[in-house]
């Protein structure tokens, strides 16, 4: 997930502090970062390590709960979190014009913030399944390892596209906003229907676009003040029509009642259910309002969000290296799925959220952000931002859909910092003469 709006981390006084804050709506960093921690938490109760007689065995207790399937459509947050991205990418584009940059300047900027974090840990990556490789591991426990540690990287290939969009999207919105979410709507559930008539799963990639663009033109509307103009009593209302419709979508056999299960490629249900998120957060946006002005949950936001980024995107490597460190030295393991399992897991996510922003401070020249143009600057023709394009969201998008491997992390660590490095790049503005 990206943390391309955190707050800022350099300023001159806590007055400069203070003008910062008054300007932002911390909501969006809250629910962000909060997004950010759930995804964390989630992942942790779907991987249940137990070492006995046999060996070692992987289990996932979540997916075990009764409840799990209808604990989805409250834990699925990645439509809100497409939401609350398309209020920063609104406020981010707008911010670009009114200084003078246009779209390739914010689609450089929005790439490299979010993928340049990525360029570690596509080489470890690389580096650590090599090896393990070389060393003999039994190719199926490697490529098991290796899915889990790159199921999270779909989200870098989901959001780049999106971003990459923004500028385009934008102008839709400020001309036709309403037949914009209509088309997307319509669109989403074309590809659905040619994906169910068809048979072949590879068809829902085409919904990359329409369900994740529907959810961040709702946070243009959001940036907008569209949601905060309405009633709380029809908010609530639209929110509840949402769930209701998505009863009988997910009870006909074409999509999934587990949420999660349509994530991937994504699907219909996840563009109604961004509706009622949407809404549901205006909701209690006065009271979350307030929960920011206090210091315990500001500083929280502001010590995660800073480095949400990393966090999302070294957790599970780091889960599934703790994991063996701790069978190691000998940690002995409750039993997954336990009441002590359980009861322990508060205590995974509080240890692993320590270690990943101990990782995040280590790595944080990787996060830094694209410096803005100077005076008779300009970023490169769209043909190279495209190639750039194509060198940092290919590889999370070969993820995607073929899972990680040594020959694709590879492929990431040589194409990721290539793309990045083209982003960087700056050329002389139209009219002005190279010296």
């Amino acid at each position: 997930m990206s943390m391309q709006q955190g707050l800022p981390v350099q300023a001159n006084s806590a007055q400069d502090v203070r003008g910062i804050i008054a300007k932002r709506d911390l909501v969006v960093d809250l629910i962000r970062t909060a997004c950010v921690v759930l995804v964390v938490f989630v992942h942790i109760t779907m991987v249940g390590v137990s070492a006995g007689a046999d060996g070692l065995a992987v289990t996932s207790p979540l997916q075990e709960l009764p409840r799990y399937v209808a604990a989805t459509w409250i834990g699925q947050v990645m439509p809100l979190f497409f939401v609350v991205g398309g209020f920063a990418s609104a406020v981010g584009w707008r911010s670009t014009r009114a200084r003078g940059g246009d779209a390739r300047d914010f689609v450089a900027t929005r790439l490299v913030r979010l993928f340049r974090p990525a360029i570690p840990l596509f080489a470890v990556l690389a580096v650590g399944l090599g090896v393990a490789t070389a060393l003999g591991t039994p190719p199926e426990l490697l490529a098991e390892v290796a899915f889990g540690i790159g199921s999270p990287l779909w989200f870098l290939a989901a959001y780049g596209i999106t971003q990459c969009c923004v500028p385009a999207m934008m102008r839709l919105h400020e001309r036709a906003p309403w037949r914009t979410l209509g088309v997307l709507l319509l669109l989403a559930a074309a590809v659905d229907a040619l994906r169910f008539a068809t048979g072949v799963a590879e068809v829902g990639l085409l919904n990359l676009g329409p369900v994740w663009l529907f959810a961040q033109q709702l946070g243009f509307l959001w940036a907008d003040g569209w949601f905060a103009r309405r009633s709380k009593v029809l908010l609530v209302v639209v929110a509840a029509v949402g769930y209701a419709l998505l009863v009988p979508m997910t009870s006909i056999g074409l999509w999934a009642p587990d949420l999660l299960q349509d994530l991937n490629p994504p699907m219909l249900p996840l563009a109604v259910l961004a509706i009622s998120q949407a809404c549901l957060v205006q909701v209690v946006h006065a009271p979350l309002t307030r929960l920011m002005r206090t210091r315990a949950a500001l500083g929280t936001v502001f010590m995660l969000g800073r480095d949400g980024m990393t966090i999302y995107l070294w957790h599970l490597p780091l889960f599934i290296a703790l994991n063996g460190v701790a069978l190691l030295v000998g940690v002995p393991f409750p039993t997954p799925g336990s009441g002590t399992w359980w009861a322990t897991r508060s205590i995974a996510l509080v240890v692993l959220l320590a270690v990943a922003l101990g990782v995040a401070r280590g790595l944080r020249r990787f996060d830094r952000p694209l410096p803005r143009l100077l005076p008779g600057t300009d970023r490169p023709a769209w043909p190279v931002l495209a190639v750039a394009a194509l060198c940092t969201v290919g590889p999370a998008f070969v993820v995607m859909q073929l899972h990680l491997s040594f020959g694709v992390a590879l492929l990431g660590a040589v194409l990721v910092p290539v793309g990045v490095r083209l982003l960087t790049r700056t050329v002389p503005a139209r009219g002005v003469a190279r010296i």
